[in-house]
């Protein structure tokens, strides 16, 4: 908040947030502290295999973590997405959400989880968003996270997207990668690494 006061914009101006999937760092910005939406005039978007998942209320058996963390998983949906419910659009993969803004298939961290491609003149941007949570699982792709809920659609996921970032030479926002996240996916014929951009 205090990041987009200092751009100017008031929470009332946002009017569309895409939701990736519904982990925490992914929609816990949807409510404040006291439950109230953080964008009242906003809708959500996210993809339908996503919402259909967490809605009304997912399926955590198949994750190997503690059942502390289920929980958790669970507060957060409960608090970030029901509040939303009849503001959200559901999307099919490979739809333009807005002109230059599109959907990609990436299922597997999440039964819905999704990319974007964003781009704009001959300028482009591939957002993954949870493909990968460390630049090794570049060279890695079969290795998984702890709360991939697919994860061996996880790896077929992160290797197309791979794939299609390294082909296209397209700038790539890596959202848990280290600051700023920029960069670029290239591959020696054998395995794919991170060429960050400099800060």
């Amino acid at each position: 908040m205090e990041n987009l006061q200092a751009e100017g914009i008031k929470p009332t101006d946002i009017d569309i947030v895409i939701i990736s999937h519904g982990h925490l760092d992914h929609i816990g910005g949807n409510t404040d502290i006291e439950g109230k939406l953080a964008f009242p005039n906003a809708r959500y978007i996210t993809s339908k295999d996503e919402w259909k998942f967490w809605m009304p209320e997912p399926d955590l058996t198949q994750l190997k973590v503690n059942d502390n963390l289920k929980q958790g998983m669970l507060m957060v949906a409960r608090k970030n997405l029901f509040p939303i419910q009849d503001r959200v659009d559901t999307v099919d993969y490979e739809t333009e959400i807005l002109p230059g803004i599109k959907t990609i298939a990436a299922p597997g961290h999440t039964p819905g989880h999704m990319a974007l491609a964003i781009s704009s003149g001959d300028q482009k941007l591939l957002c993954i968003f949870d493909i990968a949570h460390y630049p090794f699982q570049l060279e890695q792709p079969d290795w998984h996270f702890s709360v991939d809920i697919m994860p061996e659609r996880a790896s077929d996921s992160r290797r197309q997207v791979l794939a299609r970032a390294s082909t296209e030479k397209t700038l790539v926002w890596a959202y848990h990668f280290a600051f700023p996240g920029l960069g670029h996916i290239i591959n020696d014929g054998e395995a794919w690494g991170w060429q960050p951009i400099k800060p």
